[in-house]
């Protein structure tokens, strides 16, 4: 977004297309951030933590899961994040199981907030294709269906990284010895500032592009068979 602001002042960007992306970063933020947090309360309600719900976040409610902090560098930059889900590990039958579980579900709920944007998109393209095709506000609205999808992607691909404190760790504990699972619990907010620094201004930056440019291209292509094959 900022860099958005920047080619915006130079003469070289589109206020129509810094509109459409703000209004698809409110749309993340009021909804798919908090269904994915959702997600997380409900995956951990139905293995057993029946805490869950008195802690306030068994629910769609924007205001119960929004980060002010999150949600602004989600606005400014482009990912951000929800206040974290507590989900109360010793009412599972398996701990480890079931927080690989719970921790799956968020990224899950944004890969099916992305395909349900996709499908939309077909849609429009395939039945549509002289409103999304050949109009201004057709434009606009495929490029806002463009920007949702893909945020959602980056959200479940970064979130789906094996480095604490991401979801992704969760799945990776599954497998570690409980030493190197309190060690990594410890000094998580270390690893976030190294993880931090590795998508800023390192060669992850570059994996997640790459893996997240891969899931898009393959959801377009898994969205547009229905239509092909009637074409």
């Amino acid at each position: 977004m900022i860099s958005e602001l920047f080619e915006l002042f130079r003469g070289n960007g589109s206020v129509m297309t810094i509109i459409v992306d703000i209004l698809a970063i409110l749309v993340i933020i009021f909804l798919i951030l908090p269904f994915h947090e959702w997600a997380h309360a409900f995956a951990a309600s139905k293995l057993g933590d029946t805490g869950i719900k008195n802690r306030g976040r068994l629910t769609l409610n924007p205001l119960s899961h929004i980060d002010p902090i999150g949600a602004l560098c989600m606005l400014l930059f482009g990912f951000g994040w929800a206040k974290p889900v507590p989900v109360d590990s010793r009412y599972f039958k398996n701990p480890k199981l079931g927080m690989a579980i719970t921790a799956l579900a968020g990224p899950l709920a944004n890969i099916v907030a992305g395909l349900a944007g996709m499908i939309i998109f077909n849609v429009l393209r395939f039945l549509l294709p002289q409103f999304s095709l050949g109009t201004a506000v057709g434009y606009y609205v495929m490029l806002f269906l463009s920007f949702y999808v893909q945020v959602n992607i980056n959200l479940a691909v970064f979130n789906l990284l094996p480095i604490p404190p991401l979801d992704g760790s969760k799945i990776l504990f599954v497998i570690l010895p409980d030493r190197a699972v309190a060690f990594c619990y410890r000094y998580q907010m270390f690893f976030f500032i190294a993880l931090f620094a590795l998508v800023s201004y390192g060669p992850l930056r570059w994996v997640l592009s790459f893996l997240s440019t891969g899931l898009y291209n393959g959801m377009y292509w898994l969205t547009s068979l229905p239509f092909l094959a009637f074409q």
